[in-house]
């Protein structure tokens, strides 16, 4: 059926932007076929305020060397300024700078793009409209970057999921550069079934065709969108829910026979089958799937993994098989009372980097004050505790701590050429800090 074509026009523009979107998400909601054309006119001075309160202020700085200070000087000029050009079509969007972050256990790393804060701005009035509609047809199965849904939900539907099937078979699939080799035409393909405003739609042609400037070379890949911009996780959300979400509802699951699901959270998702004969089926036919759109799975890192839960009469402590999914390691392990349950540890390689670039700070902040390197190391660590402290993960949780005390220990004696601290005067000074505990801050237990 040809989506049907429809205007957001005919009643003038409701004053608070929170009016606005609720009324582009009504019109999506009510014609999920409609192709809405005119939805720029909502992005005025107003929205672009309400845009720049949601932008982060001290993210990096892009090409123009622009803070979010400086722009906020002369706010409402800039803005103005921003408005007029989007809407005659002048806009240039700058290029992108490229910088590289540790990926993994931090031998390899990942290219993260930086847009200038004016582009933060502009990409996040987008985004907000884009949400507005895009919330209403997105399936529950995806989880990424979506409002009011956190990496903590999907771990918890998969920890659920997996103990009420009591296990299976699962599809652990990695897409190789997934915002590196994003096809830019079957996106356009993609957003021509929604969105057809020529505001939008032209601001985002740009975004993608800007350029990335690394190491004073400026280059212009002719696929994927810039990963670490504002407007990145939406159009991914946008792709993968034509390409995957929809493809397995629709077709896949419901010619499986036993139960299944799939937890999706930006680029990484799994897909849990009860039987071994859909698991298999799903696993040999993702890739043609993901292939007819430009993507390629992972030869090594896509796999299909046994997750069945052991028998309750073997003396084992741990189950066959195990998975990551969102920087934990997810297995069957023994509860204090001696069942079978789905447990979650810090995966290896996330721990490993978090370890080194605890090691890194200390040694570059040596010359800190005591206190402030308490305070900052402090916030390291409950930041830690407080995405990967879930319910079972303490072993991992208390490592993290003692290998970021022995660090600060290691480069505190290496603020003279003499060694002045010993470990019981270095204990005495973490309970004078009243330096935090390693805690877990999500328990499954809770109501």
């Amino acid at each position: 059926m040809e989506p049907q074509e429809g205007k957001t026009t005919g009643a003038s523009i409701p004053d608070t932007v929170s009016t606005r979107l609720q009324r582009i998400a009504e019109l999506a909601r009510m014609s999920p076929p409609m192709v809405l054309r005119t939805l720029g006119h909502h992005i005025d001075v107003t929205f672009l305020i309400e845009a720049f309160a949601r932008t982060r202020k001290d993210g990096a700085k892009g090409v123009d060397g622009t803070s979010a200070e400086d722009y906020e000087k002369n706010l409402e000029a800039n803005l103005q300024s921003l408005v007029d050009r989007l809407k005659s079509g002048t806009y240039r969007a700058p290029p992108v700078r490229r910088v590289h972050i540790p990926k993994g256990d931090g031998s390899k790393t990942r290219p993260i793009g930086i847009p200038t804060f004016e582009d933060k701005v502009l990409q996040r009035a987008v985004v907000m409209v884009l949400e507005a509609v895009y919330e209403q047809d997105f399936l529950d199965c995806s989880y990424g970057f979506r409002p009011k849904r956190s990496a903590h939900d999907a771990l918890e539907v998969v920890r659920s999921g997996l103990t009420k099937m009591r296990g299976g078979w699962i599809v652990d699939v990695d897409i190789k550069g997934f915002f590196d080799t994003l096809d830019r035409r079957h996106l356009n393909d993609i957003l021509d079934l929604r969105v057809r405003d020529g505001v939008l739609r032209r601001v985002i042609n740009k975004w993608l065709h800007a350029g990335v400037q690394e190491c004073g070379v400026l280059s212009y890949p002719d696929a994927g969108t810039p990963q670490g911009g504002v407007v990145s996780p939406i159009l991914a959300n946008v792709y993968l829910h034509e390409v995957l979400d929809k493809w397995f509802a629709n077709e896949a699951q419901p010619r499986l026979k036993g139960p299944s699901f799939m937890v999706r959270y930006a680029d990484d998702f799994v897909i849990v089958c009860k039987e071994e004969e859909d698991a298999r089926r799903v696993y040999e036919v993702l890739p043609k799937r993901l292939g007819r759109f430009g993507l390629t799975v992972h030869p090594v890192k896509t796999r299909l993994v046994q997750f069945v839960q052991p028998p309750h009469d073997t003396n084992d402590k741990k189950g066959p098989g195990d998975f990551d999914l969102l920087g934990f390691t997810h297995y069957w392990g023994r509860s204090r009372q001696g069942h079978w349950i789905v447990q979650r540890k810090t995966a290896k390689g996330r721990l490993t980097r978090s370890i080194r670039a605890v090691y890194q700070w200390c040694r570059d902040h040596r010359h800190w004050r005591l206190k402030d390197q308490a305070l900052k190391l402090g916030q390291k660590l409950r930041g830690h505790c407080q995405y990967y402290g879930v319910t079972g993960n303490s072993y991992s949780l208390a490592s993290y701590r003692f290998e970021l005390t022995r660090a600060w220990f290691k480069w505190l004696n290496r603020r003279s050429q003499r060694r002045s601290l010993t470990w019981p005067r270095f204990n005495a000074l973490l309970k004078r800090l009243k330096f935090p505990a390693a805690r877990v801050y999500r328990s499954v237990y809770a109501s």
